[in-house]
């Protein structure tokens, strides 16, 4: 059985991702070497690092969607947007989950994150 232990988001700029993530998260990674930075969210890890082939905006946000729990998406979603993501889509109800909350942001590079309630599976 394997477990999902991080997940590695690489960028032309590192470090202003990683700033902007030090907002989103309210802390500073957990530990930062040779251009990578690395915050513990949760049971994962959640990294930023440089990549030679990676360079400016994503082309296709839409491919991969990054979710964060919260018990309160209005509020952390007035705090975000205000820490300069993006907005997607603003808090909503989802059809299949009436009692969830879901908002959509774009980080600097582009890259889709969701913040929700935690729903029931």
């Amino acid at each position: 059985m394997l477990t999902f232990d991080s997940i590695l988001l690489f960028s032309e700029d590192p470090k202003a991702l990683n700033e902007f993530y030090s907002k989103v998260f309210e802390t500073k990674p957990q530990w930062e070497q040779g251009g990578y930075y690395g915050y513990k969210v949760g049971e994962v890890y959640f990294m930023i690092g440089p990549h030679d082939k990676v360079k400016g905006k994503s082309q296709n946000p839409e491919r991969i969607l990054l979710n964060f729990r919260t018990t309160d998406v209005e509020k952390e979603f007035e705090r975000i947007k205000a820490a300069g993501a993006t907005v997607i889509a603003e808090p909503y109800h989802p059809g299949e989950e009436p009692k969830g909350t879901i908002a959509t942001f774009a980080d600097l590079d582009g890259n889709y994150f969701q913040i929700a309630t935690p729903m029931d599976m």
